[in-house]
This record gives C-alpha cells, sequence and structure tokens, in this order.
C-alpha cells in the first residue's frame, strides 16, 4: 500500500492536472465559438461556388481541349492525398479519425495497384504514417504560424498543389478533412479535389416543375470561365476544410479536456478516501501498539 505522503503527492498532482484540463476546456470552448461561426459563414459560399462550377461543367464537353483542372492527365495511376490536421494535439479522436479514413483510401489504392504520395497540411496526422509509410510521403506543409485561418493560407496550400500537378507529379488529388457538426461530432470527409468533382446534383436548383429551362449565354464562352473559375475553386473548398477543420479541432478538444477534467475529479475522489483510509489505518495501528504497551506494564 503506498504511503501517506506519496497519496498526498499524487492528489496534488491530479488536482494540477484538473486546473489544466479545465483551463484548457474553457479556451477551446472560446475559440469554438469563433471557429464555428467562420465555419458556418464559409459553407454557402462554397456549395455556391460548388453548384457554379456543375452548371458551367455541365454545359461543356470535357476533353483534351478543357482546362487541367477539370479534364486530369488523362490518366489515374498517381494519386495525392492531402491530409489536413492540426499542429497540436491534446484534440481528441480528431486526427486520429482523419488519419484513419485517408489509410483506408491508400490503402484501397495501394491494392489496385496504384501509386500513392501523401502531402500533409499540419503534422498531428503525419505520425501513424511516418512509421508504416513514410517512403511515400513527399511533404508537409507547416501551420504552426497561423493563429486564424485566412484565404491567402488556403490560397498557397491550393497553389503548391496546383504546382505539383503542372509539373505532373500526380494525376488524381484528394483532400481529408473532418467537416464539423457539433461540439460532440465531427466527420471525417473525403472530397476529390483534382480533377475537379462536379456534383451533378449541384446543378439543379429548385423550380417549378413546368417552369422551362432558362437560355443562358456565357461571355466569354464557358471554357474561357471554367479555366478562371476552377483555380479560385480549388482554393475555396481547401478554404473551407480548413475552418471546418478548425472547427472540428476546437469541439473535439473542448470534449476530450471535459471528459479529462471529470476523470481527474474521479481520480481524486478515489485517492482521497484511499488516503483516508491508509491515514485511519495508521492511526488505529499506533492505538493498538499504545494499548498493547500499557497492558504489558
Amino acid at each position: 500500500m503506498a504511503s501517506l505522503k506519496a497519496l498526498k503527492m499524487r492528489i496534488t498532482s491530479v488536482k494540477s492536472t484538473q486546473k489544466i484540463t479545465k483551463a484548457m476546456k474553457m479556451v477551446a470552448a472560446a475559440k469554438l465559438r469563433r471557429a464555428q461561426e467562420a465555419a458556418e459563414a464559409a459553407r454557402p459560399y462554397s456549395e455556391r461556388m460548388a453548384a457554379v462550377m456543375a452548371s458551367l461543367g455541365a454545359t461543356v464537353q470535357v476533353g483534351p481541349e478543357s482546362p487541367r483542372l477539370l479534364a486530369g492527365t488523362g490518366a489515374d495511376q498517381v494519386h495525392l492525398l492531402v491530409i489536413a490536421s492540426s499542429e497540436r494535439g491534446l484534440a481528441g479522436g480528431f486526427n486520429t479519425n482523419i488519419a484513419r479514413l485517408a489509410r483506408k483510401k491508400m490503402e484501397a489504392l495501394l491494392a489496385q495497384g496504384k501509386t500513392v504520395k501523401l502531402l500533409f497540411v499540419g503534422k498531428k496526422a503525419r505520425a501513424p504514417f511516418m512509421r508504416t509509410h513514410k517512403q511515400l510521403i513527399i511533404g508537409t506543409i507547416d501551420q504552426t504560424h497561423i493563429k486564424n485561418v485566412a484565404f491567402a493560407d488556403a490560397k498557397a496550400i491550393a497553389d503548391d498543389i496546383t504546382a505539383r500537378f503542372d509539373a505532373g507529379e500526380f494525376d488524381v488529388a484528394h483532400l481529408f478533412f473532418a467537416r464539423f457538426r457539433s461540439a460532440l461530432v465531427q466527420e471525417p470527409t473525403e472530397l476529390q479535389i483534382i480533377p475537379a468533382a462536379l456534383p451533378a446534383a449541384a446543378v439543379v436548383e429548385a423550380k417549378p416543375s413546368d417552369a422551362a429551362p432558362a437560355a443562358v449565354e456565357y461571355e466569354p464562352d464557358e471554357e474561357a470561365i471554367l479555366a478562371e473559375l476552377l483555380p479560385r475553386n480549388l482554393s475555396v473548398q481547401i478554404f473551407r476544410a480548413l475552418l471546418e477543420n478548425a472547427a472540428s479541432e476546437q469541439g473535439s478538444r473542448m470534449t476530450a479536456m471535459d471528459n479529462a477534467t471529470r476523470n481527474a475529479g474521479d481520480m481524486i475522489n478515489k485517492l482521497t478516501i484511499t488516503y483516508n483510509r491508509t491515514r485511519q489505518a495508521a492511526i488505529t495501528k499506533e492505538l493498538i501498539e499504545i494499548i498493547s504497551g500499557a497492558e504489558a506494564l
């Protein structure tokens, strides 16, 4: 059984840890509100941008003359997985869930005989791949200097990916991030960003069933507009992913620190009970020794 001094030191240590986790929870809660507002504000713009791209993409015939960000290289052999995670830990399963989804995709591609390359935005999801697939990692984009995500940060990442694509380093690029649902739910998400995935559902807008489709004339032509909008759309989708990640990270950290604070409280209660029992046993032992000595006299 541990000594009274050791138990008292352990209780003091756990109390100090509890203060830290409680403070981290409060900081994460404050940051979560701002990050959630930013993520929710960006959703309508990114969704509308995707709808515009889908509408334009439906009017052009994808071919060799189409913009490369839409048509791709014509091959499907080399895949780039862009894995966005946080720069800091203590965020529950946030980074682990993103890495798990990316690993599942990576293993599926490797099983098909594809070549896979890994590019990390943030370092926390990199550790498990460093142990098993270090040879596939081609770079890590450092985000430690960023306090609040800005569009310029997303554009810098998009320019890096586009430069690698123009250099012929890959054929298809996939982006992995966590979509924010609530403080308790962050959904790992995969998005194909090159060639641009244009969902057909986004083309159709709500309108009366008897309404005739509107005739739209584009000036300049659709392909010229797409060539201009595709790089911006890539930056917008990455910007949204970074904002969703920022909100998801704070939500996951707040939940994790709340659980840690509760667990520390439970541990303090258990250690206090053990301390009191040990102290009572020591007092009882001393009383027995005193009484036994008095009787011997």
